[in-house]
């Protein structure tokens, strides 16, 4: 990866500049209310683009915060159409990975010049070869970009990478309840030093969320990404919960084995994955009873994120001629499982 500022975009707001960020959070599920509610509740210039129902409650009683059996209410001006709030220092970006192509244009509004990008998808991102030298440099990844939509509409030269460690749930909405304490891993897609990211980093300090800045992003995305592809995966066919997974010997084994598949493609790519598969399934299992992302949207009835939490996986294995048979197997079960669900 290359070094030094992409096209001298990156802003600098200074110490004091930091408290005069205009930041708006686009998509209100668990992440992004948990972040909303946060910065606001720590005095941040933060304002929300939601819809329907969660549109409704935050504008009649504010966005809950419900935390280690604390409650606390933001009062938070969200609105549905983001030309209302016009150009932004920063947007966090919180739709799920599945919205992100049909909600990426709405965003437009919200960039000026100097916009920086923050998005918190899980899984291999659409900017992932920016900056990243070959072989694939500036190439799409075909299964979260499939037609170069999000591109051309969130230019990754805005892009400030971003890898989030959040676990919430949205109870109902207008309400958020955060089940552990937040971290957050930003990094510039070029390995760079930039000016832009330490406001964004110190509005999310204040915020309570731990801040973690690194020169290769792309390592922190493999890292959660890792357990992604196999917890999400197999709970989604399960039904079952964090604990139950990593503790069962069935279940744990069909995990190791596609997580070893990644760790094969990972390093084909010079990413660094600096855990083993035992510990990085040990340290699941403390999770309990917790839900993944991919089982609270199998019961809620949406979408899965399979594209970009299993697809892309399987998609660089191709590429790089790095077997991955563990999971295009799960991958085409969840295909049929989504399906099936409706």
């Amino acid at each position: 990866m290359d070094g030094g500022d992409q096209n001298g975009d990156h802003r600098d707001f200074g110490r004091e500049g930091v408290g005069r960020m205009r930041i708006a959070v686009f998509g209100i599920g668990a992440v992004g209310g948990c972040v909303a509610a946060r910065l606001a509740l720590a005095g941040a210039d933060v304002a929300v683009v939601a819809r329907g129902a969660t549109l409704a409650a935050i504008r009649e009683h504010g966005l809950t915060l419900r935390y280690r059996g604390t409650e606390q209410t933001a009062a938070i001006r969200a609105v549905a159409d983001p030309a209302e709030l016009g150009p932004q220092d920063a947007v966090i970006v919180c739709t799920k990975a599945y919205s992100l192509a049909s909600a990426a244009p709405a965003v437009a509004p919200l960039l000026g010049p100097e916009t920086a990008i923050v998005p918190t998808q899980n899984g291999i991102p659409w900017w992932y070869f920016h900056r990243a030298g070959p072989p694939f440099e500036g190439e799409p990844v075909t299964a979260v970009d499939p037609q170069g939509v999000l591109l051309r509409a969130l230019p990754p030269e805005r892009v400030v990478g971003c890898v989030t460690y959040v676990a919430a749930s949205v109870p109902r909405p207008g309400v958020v309840e955060q089940v552990s304490s937040g971290r957050f891993v930003l990094g510039e897609p070029d390995g760079s030093t930039s000016a832009r990211i330490e406001p964004i980093a110190a509005a999310l300090r204040r915020g309570d969320f731990e801040i973690v800045v690194t020169d290769r992003i792309r390592d922190a995305v493999w890292m959660k990404l890792w357990g992604n592809v196999a917890l999400n995966s197999v709970s989604a066919l399960t039904l079952a919960r964090v604990g139950e997974m990593a503790t069962n010997p069935g279940t744990r084994r069909v995990m190791t084995l596609m997580m070893e598949e990644m760790r094969g493609v990972a390093g084909k790519l010079g990413v660094r994955l600096e855990m083993d598969v035992e510990a990085r399934l040990d340290q699941a299992a403390r999770l309990g009873g917790f839900k993944t992302s991919m089982l609270q949207d199998m019961e809620a009835g949406r979408p899965l994120e399979i594209d970009a939490l299993v697809g892309a996986v399987s998609e660089f294995g191709r590429r790089l001629g790095v077997p991955t048979p563990t999971i295009d197997v799960v991958e085409a079960l969840l295909r049929v499982r989504a399906a099936t669900a409706g």
